[in-house]
């Protein structure tokens, strides 16, 4: 089964509804689960999310973005902040907020040398500016 016959499946059994646009998958997505667009009424999916946490979890995004969908089409509040799609999310159990990806590869590693507590950051820090909060420890990367 395709994503967009998914999307529809979903919106039948949960809201009663139809479906009549495209679902498709955007890779390019990255802390969002999905997308509503109301210019074409087309609906984006992050395909990590899916891949990482399952079809359960997915599930829920699909419901999170097809409350959109429907309330935009019966012009009732349809934002993330109103209180139509407030109360129609609570209804059919979508979930609020995306999970966080387990990506962390983008992370570097610092280990104090005197006590072994580990800091991840984004960016490099100058090492011999920077000590340990801990113990003022000298820091040393582990991976980069």
């Amino acid at each position: 089964m395709n994503l967009t016959e998914y999307v529809k499946q979903v919106s039948l059994e949960d809201f009663g509804k139809e479906f009549q646009h495209q679902a498709v998958w955007n890779p390019r997505l990255r802390s969002t689960g999905g997308r509503f667009f109301p210019k074409d009424g087309h609906l984006d999916f992050n395909p990590k999310l899916y891949e990482e946490h399952g079809l359960e979890i997915f599930r829920k995004i699909v419901r999170y973005e097809l409350c959109h969908y429907h309330l935009y089409f019966e012009k009732k509040g349809y934002k993330h902040g109103d209180r139509d799609f407030k109360m129609l999310l609570k209804q059919v159990g979508g979930l609020r907020y995306a999970p966080s990806s387990r990506e962390t590869g983008n992370f570097l590693t610092y280990q104090c040398q005197s006590c072994r507590q580990l800091y991840y950051r984004k960016r490099r820090i100058h090492l011999e500016k920077y000590r340990c909060g801990k113990c003022r420890g000298r820091l040393v990367l582990l991976s980069s």
